[in-house]
């Protein structure tokens, strides 16, 4: 009878221990995520009784908070780069990467802008400062004024790498810590330029067909990105570390689950699966 007792009491402690290190989760990184993950979150928690604590920063941010052990998720919209997985590695922790959507990047301009469409070097030209006014592309006697993510941001990452080949962003840019604010600066601006993840267009901006082969012209939406015909597009990462995976499991689960990608789709990005 004592042993059964005993026996009784440790499996409580298991149990109760389980349940200490399931909940809750934590969620920390990229802004243009941060969307997905509390539309999945708000849901996730009807049903699991959950909590799930979920803040933005930007995918660099995310990725400090998942090394020094301060989130249990970062959310990336750009892949770790090989010296972050020797950084990790070399930390000894093992880490478990999830797309968990897709996503085109939207080049956005005030709606009374003429331009409606930019090539690749155009907006290379741009960026870098080499074009300064409308007029070089076809538009407005008015000088361009550029807006970025912060350097910590997937997104600047993403842009830099896929739109300007890696060049450098003029000195003249401005940098923003949200995509929201982004908007809200191209929308008071009339000369002004940026990028926003597809989810965060709004009617007071106007989104630009954009070319990379100089011909064809296509604009940034949900069945451009899905046929891959939009050539800015791309993965939406959760990294975890897999030592805390019974953190996260559940949470993962509903998220690449068939109601969770319905989320994804609802919200105004592209389904992983």
């Amino acid at each position: 009878m004592k042993m059964n007792t005993c026996f009784s009491i440790q499996l409580i402690v298991v149990f109760l221990a389980m349940a200490l290190t399931v909940k809750p989760q934590r969620i920390k990184g990229s802004d243009t995520v941060l969307p997905i993950a509390q539309k999945e979150a708000e849901q996730y928690g009807k049903s699991s009784k959950s909590t799930v604590t979920i803040s933005g920063g930007g995918s660099g941010v995310g990725l400090l908070a998942l090394m020094e052990g301060t989130t249990d998720i970062a959310m990336s919209s750009f892949p770790m780069k090989f010296h972050e997985k020797m950084k990790f590695r070399k930390a000894g922790k093992t880490i478990i990467e999830k797309i968990i959507a897709y996503d085109a990047l939207a080049v956005i301009v005030h709606p009374s802008n003429s331009v409606n469409a930019l090539t690749r070097d155009q907006l290379e030209g741009v960026f870098t400062g080499k074009v300064k006014n409308w007029k070089e592309l076809g538009g407005p006697d008015l000088l361009i004024t550029c807006y970025s993510r912060e350097t910590s941001s997937g997104t600047y990452e993403f842009f830099k790498e896929h739109v300007l080949l890696h060049k450098n962003y003029s000195k003249r840019t401005l940098n923003l810590p949200g995509a929201g604010l982004i908007v809200q600066s191209v929308s008071q601006t009339r000369g002004a330029i940026g990028y926003v993840g597809l989810a965060y267009l709004e009617k007071n901006v106007k989104a630009l067909a954009v070319s990379f082969d100089g011909k064809s012209f296509v604009k940034p939406t949900v069945a451009n990105a899905k046929n891959k015909s939009y050539p800015v597009t791309r993965p939406l990462y959760f990294f975890m570390d897999k030592r805390n995976e019974l953190k996260y499991e559940q949470f993962i689960s509903f998220v690449l689950s068939s109601e969770g990608q319905k989320i994804v789709s609802e919200i105004g990005f592209i389904s992983a699966k």
